[in-house]
């Protein structure tokens, strides 16, 4: 149930661009740093909000310039530092949990400071790794291919009634559904013997 080597490839890479986000963030915690913050452009007068400008270039989006001083992004150079160090971690680990599990709060952190779109990376990441978790759980391949076709063979094997071979990876023998034209054996040790007829 561990990650495979494709999952633990794009760990690694998710792991990388983590660090390099957190490399980007290091001279903004040097020195009081500009940075162009937006606002969505609109249609009616006044286009932009209090404060804001609209640029020519900057299609549909006003900016202003914000000075910001170095404690400000600290929490956020320390969080995806932490983060990515995580995720390299579990995917060294084999860990798909804890890799699905930091990248959402990685992108959950960096979304609040940069907005939505940027940490939409690491959505990705975590939303992937679940999906691909739950098809190997239940149908022991955690490729679409793979579990399509799974899938495929269980509801026809439904319809006709036949018992259900669990999937190869899992390493059972036995059935895992009982077919419809056979009833269990009552126990012997918990089913309690019928009473004797009464004599007429």
């Amino acid at each position: 149930m561990g990650m495979d080597k494709l999952e633990r490839g794009v760990g690694y890479f998710g792991g990388a661009i983590a660090l390099i986000l957190a490399a980007v963030t290091v001279p903004r915690i040097l020195k009081n740093t500009k940075y162009d913050e937006t606002a969505k452009y609109s249609k009616t007068k006044p286009h932009c909000p209090s404060g804001y400008e609209f640029l020519k270039h900057h299609a549909l989006i006003c900016t202003k310039a914000v000075l910001t001083h170095p404690s400000y992004w600290i929490p956020s150079f320390i969080a995806t530092l932490t983060f990515g160090l995580f995720i390299l971690w579990f995917s060294f680990q084999r860990k798909r949990a804890g890799v699905a599990f930091c990248a959402f709060l990685l992108g959950l952190m960096i979304s609040a400071f940069d907005g939505l779109a940027s940490g939409i990376i690491f959505y990705f990441l975590g939303g992937w790794l679940v999906i691909r978790a739950l098809r190997l759980q239940r149908y022991g391949d955690a490729t679409f291919a793979g579990s399509s076709r799974r899938a495929r063979e269980v509801s026809k094997a439904k319809r006709e009634g036949r018992p259900i071979t669990p999937p190869k990876s899992s390493g059972k023998n036995d059935t895992t559904i009982i077919p419809p034209s056979k009833r269990p054996e009552e126990s012997k040790r918990y089913t309690p013997k019928k009473p004797p007829p009464k004599k007429r």
